[in-house]
C-alpha cells in the first residue's frame, strides 16, 4: 500500500514535467533576432562589441552595423539610436529622448553611425570626468533600432565605446 502511494506520486510528478511548456517570449526568453547583426569595426568584446575613439585624434566615433551577406534582407535604416545604460529607451514606443533626430540610411547589408565625443556629451548628458578619462569606456552605451527593407525591425546588442589617449 505504501509503495503504491509513492508510485502514484512519481507518476504525477513525471506527468507534470511533461505538461510544462517552454516560455517563448518574456523576460527570461532569449529573444535572438532571426537575422544577426554584427559590429564590423569592433575592436573588442567586453562582453558587448566595443569600438574605440581617440581624444587626441578628435574623438570621432564610428559604429558599422552589418547583417550577413547571404541574408535575403537588406538594412533600410537605423531608425532610432539611444545612449543609455539599459535597453529600456530603445525598446520604448516613444519618439523623444533619442540620440538621433532623423533616420540614418542603410547601404545594403551595412549601415554606419558616426558621432563624436563632443556630440555624445551634448546628447547623452553630462559625464564625469569631462573630457572622459583615457582608457575608459563612455558611461552610456549605444543601442540601435534597425529597420530592414521589409519594414521588420531589429534591436541590436549594446555597443560600448572605449576612449583612448
Amino acid at each position: 500500500m505504501r509503495y503504491q502511494k509513492y508510485s502514484w506520486l512519481a507518476v504525477l510528478m513525471v506527468a507534470g514535467l511533461f505538461a510544462c511548456k517552454k516560455e517563448e517570449v518574456g523576460k527570461t526568453a532569449d529573444n535572438i533576432p532571426a537575422i544577426p547583426v554584427v559590429v564590423q569595426n569592433a575592436m573588442a568584446f567586453r562582453p558587448d562589441p566595443t569600438v574605440s575613439t581617440s581624444k587626441s585624434a578628435g574623438g570621432a566615433i564610428q559604429i558599422i552595423l552589418a547583417i550577413p551577406a547571404e541574408s535575403e534582407r537588406s538594412i533600410k535604416e537605423i531608425t532610432k539610436v539611444a545612449a543609455n545604460t539599459t535597453y529600456s529607451q530603445i525598446q520604448s514606443s516613444g519618439s523623444t529622448g533619442f540620440y538621433n533626430t532623423a533616420p540614418i540610411a542603410g547601404n545594403g547589408k551595412t549601415v554606419t553611425f558616426n558621432t563624436t565625443i563632443a556630440e555624445y556629451i551634448t546628447k547623452a548628458g553630462p559625464i564625469n570626468p569631462n573630457p572622459p578619462a583615457s582608457n575608459a569606456e563612455l558611461p552610456k552605451r549605444f543601442y540601435f533600432l534597425l529597420t530592414l527593407d521589409d519594414n521588420s525591425t531589429i534591436v541590436t546588442t549594446s555597443v560600448r565605446v572605449l576612449v583612448l589617449d
